[in-house]
Formats: structure tokens, sequence, C-alpha cells
């Protein structure tokens, strides 16, 4: 591996920003060890630019979490950043920023370290921005892709300017992700490079033509100047053009990938490797057979999407809305009932009373439901609970009864029959909801009988990192 046996990962969340600096592990070829990491919270929610926009626009403040980026380097051991032979970054995806060439950042050599500063750049429009209506959505022309198009998506972002702010648009001649920019800058870059990734995330891109639908943007009048060129995610963007952090000048940068591919990355060790995720929400994510292609049109029904992943192969991703959530629901629900009878209690004792009391009612004949918040594909279903009996309404039967619906709505979605078939062998669990608690775990393994693997968590950093310590040295530069 020589030089390239220490790398830099950068991980550009909505709400933190991290940094991981990873090392080859000597004798194993797919090994590593992380030497460091840090996280810092990003603090970047801005007030929306478009008046228009407000309420349902949600923006960030870039110079923010640039800040965060660099007190996450700053906390990171001088020694090893010296010997960092590549760095990779990902970031929040669908989320859409501007600025001007040559003009995006003003290096600053004072101080403990050089360091870049944004200039003459928006402010980030991100994945939760809502100024999109479905009115508005359903008046865009039909996207020559496999997935469609929604709001806080970069393409529908930049329509819904074209048509509410044209003038705000002709301020700036370049357009990304907030990764996209962060790789253009750290590598002087007049335009970004963009990997398929990303460009996916924005809608209006063919992943089978890693192409945007040009034509059909051109002849609505979309601005496609702003269009970032196309690359494969880690290959080799530029080279830093000045010291960073001790970083050489000179160090290999790599194509901005997505922060659902990095995360997965980072624990997927095997091709037949699925992952599942339960944190807040839930997904479960497996690499698809080669040679897999996804259909030509979008399909919102559909409660499996297909994403590019490394290589040309694409991830199958079952995206739940209702995970942890659900829990903390039912929890905050127990909390306000006993508060009304007079009765104080947290809801951390709340939980843990629940969970042991589950853990001892190994089975229940009730069934929950827990879609409380939808689905993206069933977006107007509600929760239920059904075969209810006066023998099973202990808090242990209707706890079980939860965490098993959760899972059961997860293989809805995606069954264990699915993932057979895709070549699946194991399946890494991670999130805190799964790490916390038994009974989510034991119905895991119920629903889905593979051989497991808990206690990796996902981390995007890691990922990142980890694309360019694996990546082949010898790859030609974009």
């Amino acid at each position: 591996m020589g030089a390239r046996s220490i790398t830099l990962g950068i991980d550009l969340g909505t709400t933190s920003v991290k940094a991981a600096v990873l090392e080859a592990a000597p004798g194993d070829p797919s090994g590593f060890v992380v030497l460091a990491s840090c996280a810092r919270a990003a603090r970047a929610e801005a007030v929306t630019q478009s008046a228009a926009a407000r309420p349902q626009g949600r923006e960030q403040d870039v110079s923010r979490t640039i800040q965060a980026l660099h007190e996450c380097l700053a906390a990171l051991p001088r020694p090893q950043l010296r010997k960092v032979g590549a760095i990779g970054v990902s970031g929040q995806m669908h989320g859409v920023m501007f600025w001007k060439t040559g003009q995006g950042c003003e290096w600053m050599e004072g101080g403990a370290a050089p360091v870049f500063e944004p200039r003459a750049v928006s402010q980030l429009v991100t994945w939760q921005d809502g100024r999109c209506s479905s009115g508005f959505l359903a008046s865009l022309p039909q996207p020559e892709s496999h997935l469609s198009v929604a709001t806080g998506f970069g393409c529908s972002t930049i329509f819904w300017l074209l048509k509410n702010s044209p003038e705000f648009l002709k301020s700036y001649d370049v357009a990304g992700t907030i990764q996209d920019y962060v790789v253009a800058m750290l590598c002087g870059l007049p335009r970004p490079l963009m990997s398929d990734q990303n460009a996916a995330s924005w809608g209006y891109f063919n992943t089978q033509s890693q192409s945007w639908n040009l034509e059909t943007l051109r002849a609505s009048g979309f601005p496609v100047h702003l269009l970032p060129d196309i690359a494969e995610p880690g290959s080799v963007a530029g080279r830093t053009s000045h010291s960073w952090f001790e970083i050489p000048k000179g160090t290999e940068v790599g194509v901005a990938m997505g922060d659902l591919q990095a995360s997965v990355y980072s624990c997927m060790a095997q091709r037949t490797d699925a992952v599942l995720n339960i944190s807040t929400s839930v997904q479960l994510a497996a690499s698809m057979p080669s040679g897999f292609r996804p259909g030509q049109t979008p399909d919102p029904l559909a409660p499996v999407a297909y994403f590019p992943y490394f290589d040309r192969t694409y991830l199958g991703v079952a995206a739940s809305l209702n995970g942890g959530n659900v829990l903390a629901t039912f929890v905050h629900m127990l909390v306000q009932w006993m508060a009304d009878l007079g009765v104080e209690v947290e809801e951390s004792t709340v939980y843990s009373h629940m969970i042991q009391a589950a853990a001892q009612q190994e089975d229940t004949c009730l069934t929950i439901t827990p879609t409380v918040l939808g689905e993206r594909h069933l977006p107007d279903q509600l929760a239920s609970v059904t075969r209810i009996s006066s023998s099973g309404l202990s808090l242990g039967h209707v706890t079980r009864a939860l965490c098993r619906g959760i899972i059961q709505n997860l293989h809805s979605m995606l069954s264990f029959q699915q993932l057979k078939e895709w070549g699946v062998e194991r399946v890494i669990g991670s999130g805190s909801a799964l790490s916390r608690n038994e009974v989510l775990k034991q119905e895991v393994q119920r629903a889905f009988p593979f051989p497991w693997s808990f206690g990796q968590d996902v981390d995007a950093a890691v990922g990142a990192a980890l694309v360019m310590l694996r990546r082949n040295p010898y790859q030609k530069e974009a």
C-alpha cells in the first residue's frame, strides 16, 4: 500500500461533522485500525434566505460546517496527519449549495494551521427542505431514471429556485453537495466533480448511462451549466493545493461519496453481508448481485430502492421510517399516562423496565403494526393493534409485540427470502436502538435467521477513509 497505508476520512453530516484516521492492519489486506477519530456538532441551521421558502425551508450555514470540520482536524494527532496519504470525503446526500468558480473559498495561512474559509457561497439547502410541494413536484418533467424526485433533492430545489428566485441563481455558476464543495476547495478545482452516488440523490440522473437527463432538463429551461461533471466515487479528484493541518500539500483527495454508501462500506466486510442499522429509523442494505440493473422508470410504491454503490454495483435498501422512534413514542405515551395519574417517572426508567418485562415474555399473540409515521411507499398508513386478548395485556406482551412489529414491518419491505436470493449469508447489526435492546435483537434473529454480527456501528467517516485505503493505488485520476 505504501504511502496510502494511513488515510483520513471526513463525513459532513446534517447535525455533526466526523473525521477518522485509518491505518491498514499489518499482514491483513482487508483489515484496518482506527488510529483516531473525532466528531463535532455542526450547529449550522440557518434562517432560510428565500422568504417564499419559509417555513418549510431547511438551510445550513456552510461556514459553520467548515468551522466544525476544522475543529475536528485540530483535535486529531498531528504526527498521524503528517502521514496521511489520501483523503476520503462523504456527506449528507440530496442537498445543494452554489458558489462562484475560483471564488468559493479563501485560504488563511495565519494561526496554527492553514484553513480555508467559504467565500461567495450560498447556504446549503439540505435534504430536509420541504419547499417543493407535491403539486410543484407533479409539475416537473418525468425523470429518465429508476429513482423518483422528491423535495430536498438538488435538482428539484434548483427547479424551485428557477421559478421563485431566478435572480438568486444568476449570482452563481457552479453547484454541488457540501461534500463536493469541500473536495473542490481542498484541490482548487475550477468545477466540482460528483460521484454517481451523489448525482443519483439529486434526481434527473441515469445511473446506467452515468449521465444527467440533459435533454429533459434543457427543454424545461433548467440551468444545466450548474451540474457537476461525473466521476467514480473514491477515484482521485485532485490533490491538496495547500498544507492542511500538517497533511502534506499534494495529498490525493477522492471524489466525494454519499454518506449512506460510506456508512454501509464501513462495516460490510464481504459482498455477501447485509447491514441492518436501527436508530431513530431503520435501514437494511445489501449489495446487489453483479450484473443487476434497476428498471428504467421510478416506482414510488416500491418498498426497496436501488442506489449506486461502488464499481458500478447497486445497494438494495429498505428504509423504514419506523424504528427506535416508535419505541420512544410508546415510552413517552406511558410517561404521559402516569403523569395524568399523578405519578412522575423518568423515561429511561420506563424504557429499562419495559425491555426487562419483554425479555421475560418470550412470545405473544398480540400483533402491533407500528407504522405511526407511515412509510415513504405507504405515506397514509397508520398503526394498529390486533389480536388483543385479556391474557396478553401485560407490559411484557405489549413491548414484545411492539419490537416484533418493528421487525415484521421491515421484513414486509425486504424479506429473509429476498436477501437469500441476492446471496446474503450474514447480517451486520448496528445502531443505538439495536445495541441497547435485547428484545429487538431476538426479533431480528427470528425474522432473519442468518448468522449475525452485532456491535460494529456504521460510521461514514470510517467508510470514506476505508474506500481510499483499499482503492487501487495505481488507478488513474478521474
